[in-house]
């Protein structure tokens, strides 16, 4: 099935949920006018479907190989990648001081979108170099920034993010790499980090490592963790890559999915000669990180779009056109399409309805990033929606890979039909890059009382003038009620409660976007309007509903969770 760029969807988003005219009428943002957006998510869906969807078959059986040189990736992957620089793909958002366009962010996420639908392996290289780019932006050198973000701009050079190690995983301060002075502000760094996503690769000229470690009488924990600039090849008198820094792939992990994306453990100085910048002050490591995992944590939902998207076309596909016994009740009793039976036109209709629901999520969270920087309010809303956009969205897409494994029936099950590739692939998205048990925790922990509890009681507040439908309306209700419980309930009952109260007002929000699309599309009579207009009614009177019912389990104790003791699990 060829792969179709979701263009007119994306726009209609970018219009009704993001509201990019508003973004393009400030200073800022007044290149983004309606002919250039339409131009850009355009170029990027004929490039997406040129030439990496063709990829994406290939790069899930055949995988980039391990060897004492380094990571070679599939074949067709570095002509790809190269052609991706040279269109200038990568400058959609970057800063236009170092070589970007400076559009906004979330139309740079609907650019990254259609790359990670037609390939969400091989979209990872980017979703990755953006996050350094944002590190370097808020906390580099105007030297480093110079050097460096050029390069990453244009993806010439990737990015990667080094803060995981065999024994810190989530619990980010025990980790062990070091950096010792050398005396000329620079420092040797060592030690070894594994799950580094697209850790080394021969896509582009340098790989540029951003690392977190101690020096030397750093206190324990969070706080004595530092960053660290690491090239894979230190740069020259002239600014170019020269001199190996020390950089070792020790191996490449052996995955469930996203097959294409090299995921490595990486040995830096093993002998001694691994050199590294700090990035920030001395033990400002968390602060630069969350800058980075923050940015990730949106392209992480942004993902749950893309195989969502994915899974929905290759399961719309296939429904259409297999065909298997008459419709219950037919006269005739001729065989139809599986499409035409109601359990299988249920399935869809979901898998439409929750992949654009979290775009929807996603969306409006990026457009938050574009407003943020000058707007204190947009700014406490994406505090809000960030833990929503990486958890919820990459719930739905597990969902609706599986969905779309369901449809195919028996053949989902086989690997030459490619729907069990969308469910391998999505496996990872509520796992890296924080769990979502994590961004539940965060959402309870931090982003309830955020300016003393003014954020979450705006986002109520607006949800509840612009909702129109009964139940969401009282869902809505119900996410009040339920922020205010957990605002002072202690510790144990928060955390016990957070999960479900997180997938509640993900809903809640999902709901409102959902619900405006549909007013939206209301005068309209193409095809795709009345699409719109379904899919947002299915969603407000059947998805909606459902989150309600986790009403109980968000207001329960968490004395229940522990009234089996640990031992008695392996009863």
């Amino acid at each position: 099935m060829p792969f179709t760029p979701a263009v007119r969807e994306q726009r209609f988003v970018l219009d009704h949920v993001a509201r990019i005219d508003e973004l393009a009428a400030t200073e800022r943002f007044e290149a983004a006018t309606p002919d250039l957006v339409d131009a850009v998510l355009e170029g990027a869906g004929a490039f997406a479907a040129g030439e990496w969807a063709p990829l994406n078959r290939a790069g899930d059986t055949d995988g980039p190989t391990w060897t004492e040189d380094g990571v070679r990736m599939p074949a067709g992957y570095a002509q790809a990648y190269h052609d991706y620089v040279e269109g200038g793909w990568g400058t959609i958002g970057a800063p236009a001081d170092f070589g970007g366009q400076g559009l906004p962010f979330v139309l740079a996420s609907a650019v990254l979108e259609t790359l990670g639908t037609a390939n969400m392996s091989f979209a990872l290289a980017p979703t990755l170099t953006v996050g350094a780019i944002e590190a370097l932006l808020h906390h580099g050198t105007p030297e480093q920034q110079a050097a460096y973000l050029p390069h990453l701009a244009t993806g010439a050079w990737t990015g990667t993010m080094n803060l995981t190690e065999s024994q810190a995983g989530s619990d980010v301060g025990a980790l062990r790499a070091r950096a010792e002075p050398v005396g000329d502000g620079t420092y040797r760094i060592s030690g070894t980090k594994i799950f580094i996503s697209f850790g080394d690769h021969d896509m582009a000229d340098n790989i540029v490592h951003l690392v977190l470690a101690r020096t030397p009488d750093a206190p324990a924990g969070t706080r004595g963790i530092s960053l660290f600039l690491v090239p894979k090849y230190r740069l020259d008198a002239d600014g170019k890559p020269g001199d190996f820094n020390d950089v070792r792939v020790v191996s490449i992990e052996h995955k469930m999915g996203l097959h294409a994306s090299p995921t490595c453990v990486l040995s830096f100085g093993d002998h001694g000669d691994c050199i590294g910048e700090l990035i920030g002050p001395e033990m400002g490591g968390m602060r630069a990180m969350f800058t980075m995992m923050n940015n990730a944590r949106l392209n992480v939902g942004l993902q749950g779009v893309q195989v969502a998207e994915a899974a929905t076309q290759k399961a719309v596909d296939y429904a259409r056109d297999r065909i298997q016994g008459p419709r219950a009740g037919s006269a005739d009793r001729a065989p139809v399409a599986i499409i035409e039976h109601p359990d299988v036109r249920r399935m869809l209709m979901r898998m439409k309805a929750q992949t654009q629901a979290a775009r929807a999520l996603v969306y409006c969270a990026s457009g938050m990033v574009d407003r943020a920087a000058t707007d204190e309010a947009a700014k406490d809303r994406l505090e809000i929606l960030t833990p929503l956009a990486k958890a919820h969205a990459t719930d739905l897409g597990n969902e609706v890979a599986s969905l779309g494994v369901q449809v195919h029936g028996g053949m989902g099950f086989i690997e030459e039909t490619g729907a069990a590739q969308f469910y391998r692939d999505a496996r990872i998205t509520p796992i890296y890059e924080g769990t979502n048990g994590i961004q539940a925790a965060d959402l309870v922990g931090r982003k309830l009382g955020l300016s003393n509890g003014a954020a979450f009681a705006t986002l109520i507040a607006d949800m509840r003038a612009g909702v129109e439908d009964e139940a969401l309306q009282a869902l809505v209700d119900a996410c009040a009620d339920v922020g205010r419980r957990l605002s002072t309930a202690d510790a144990d009952d928060r955390l016990a409660a957070s999960y479900p109260f997180l997938t509640m007002l993900s809903v809640a929000v999902c709901g409102w976007l959902m619900e405006r699309q549909g007013r939206a599309a209301a005068d309209g009579d193409d095809d795709f309007l009345r699409m719109k207009r379904a899919v947002a009614a299915f969603y407000v009177e059947q998805i909606v509903p459902e989150a309600l019912g986790l009403h109980a389990a968000a207001t329960a104790p968490a004395a229940s969770l522990y009234e089996l003791p640990a031992d008695l699990f392996a009863a």
